[in-house]
């Protein structure tokens, strides 16, 4: 790259003089930054360009797929290579891009690293290339090249530096617009999470007026959506259906199926009141269009107020614990798979009479928790919250024990859902 000042870099005793010059990168520059289309812009510049420096054609290439391929992302001239694909040391550019210096060959067939394939592809027949590499902030991020002097004339000196000024303007405009649509699709994802939030706030029950009610929930997600879910409801009938589920995965993906099988869960629960029956229907619904690798485990039942009994399935979730009357603690086991692995498959139900006891279901994030000096809270901690914390009434109970999970200087790293079935209604 050249070095010097601006009258070094724009000779008067070249072709065109130093206005000249300066005048056609001050329009440049200014196309540059007035437009927010930097695709138009770069093709304009090019073009503007290419009919200065008396060339026939002009492209701009970008390196993509992690540095591995450059990729003409505009060209100006006779034939259309937009969407040429090279190696990112293939050709004269690829040598450009690799060593980040102005390649100036004045007759390619000389010259052992012209790619003549292209040629051979596009029918162009190149004779001289210019080609200056794009860089800023000391990284390339692609090249500039222009083709084949007019009138038979050949590439100068004044030339490559005014082609190293260009690059840098093109360079420094292709990075800005980058950051720009970076910071427009972090927005745009940022609302998007929002809304998603939003939405599963909406598919969880709310329970701020329902003191006497005998199942209280909480969720606090890892990232701006949850994968975990849990819902509980009233039937007519006087059953009260409740469940508590981790979506496999995070993000989006995740909180699309969660929706979907919250949603259905919701829905089909009102009319089938067998546990099994209800999960083996979700399962096979779910398992015509889930993703690949995706699955969910899930605790799902029915409460009978009149004799206080739980029937539920567990499908490959964590065991949840009862909390006898006695004082002692018993797991749960799961008897099925969780929901998403193979149509068809069976949910077997299990009855709990609660009898003064406690049901705690929980997800993974609760007891794969970690405290300040990295110790996983596993099911034993949990167990040791909760006798301390078990003569508090059901609400005031929930809150602590999350509480108590969470450390203010420890990043959470998954999603905190808990829920407590106690006492049923007199």
């Amino acid at each position: 790259m050249a070095t010097g000042n601006v009258y070094d870099l724009f000779g008067k005793h070249k072709s065109h003089s130093l206005e000249e010059q300066l005048e056609l990168l001050a329009e440049i520059a200014h196309g540059f930054s007035s437009s927010l289309d930097i695709s138009q812009t770069l093709k304009n510049a090019i073009e503007h360009f290419m009919e200065y420096m008396n060339a026939e054609a002009a492209s701009i290439f970008l390196l993509e797929n992690n540095n591995s391929e450059i990729v003409c992302v505009e060209c100006v001239g006779p034939v259309d290579i937009t969407g040429l694909r090279l190696s990112a040391r293939q050709g004269i550019v690829g040598k450009a891009v690799a060593t980040r210096t102005c390649q100036m060959i004045r007759d390619v067939v000389n010259d052992q690293d012209f790619a003549k394939t292209v040629d051979m592809g596009s029918g162009f027949h190149t004779r001289s290339i210019l080609c200056t590499p794009l860089i800023v902030n000391n990284e390339c991020i692609g090249a500039l090249e222009l083709l084949n002097k007019k009138d038979d004339d050949l590439f100068d000196e004044q030339d490559r530096d005014l082609s190293t000024a260009l690059a840098s303007y093109a360079a420094l405009a292709i990075h800005n617009a980058r950051m720009a649509d970076a910071l427009v699709e972090q927005e745009r994802m940022r609302k998007e999470l929002e809304l998603a939030r939003e939405i599963q706030l909406d598919l969880l029950p709310d329970d701020s007026d329902l003191t006497n009610f005998p199942v209280k929930g909480m969720n606090v997600p890892a990232l701006e959506v949850s994968g975990d879910f849990y819902d509980f409801f009233k039937r007519d009938d006087g059953l009260i259906y409740f469940n508590l589920a981790d979506v496999s995965g995070k993000g989006m993906n995740a909180a699309m199926l969660m929706a979907k099988a919250s949603s259905l869960l919701h829905h089909l629960a009102k009319s089938i009141d067998d546990p099994g029956k209800l999960l083996a229907s979700v399962n096979d619904e779910i398992c015509e269009t889930i993703s690949h690798g995706m699955f969910i485990t899930i605790v799902s039942g029915f409460i009978d107020t009149n004799n206080c009994t739980i029937r539920f399935s567990n499908a490959g979730h964590q065991p949840p614990l009862f909390h006898h009357k006695s004082g002692e603690f018993e797991e749960l086991e799961a008897s099925a798979p969780p929901l998403g692995i193979l149509s068809g498959t069976e949910f077997p139900v299990s009855t709990v009479r609660l009898e003064g006891g406690v049901v705690y279901l929980f997800t993974d994030g609760v007891t794969e928790s970690i405290d300040e000096k990295k110790k996983l809270l596993d099911v034993g901690g949990l167990i040791k919250i909760i006798e301390n914390n078990s003569e508090l009434t059901a609400s005031k109970r929930l809150e602590d024990i999350v509480a108590k999970i969470m450390h203010p200087n420890v990043a959470q790293h998954d999603d905190i859902t808990l829920m407590i079935i106690e006492c049923c209604l007199k």
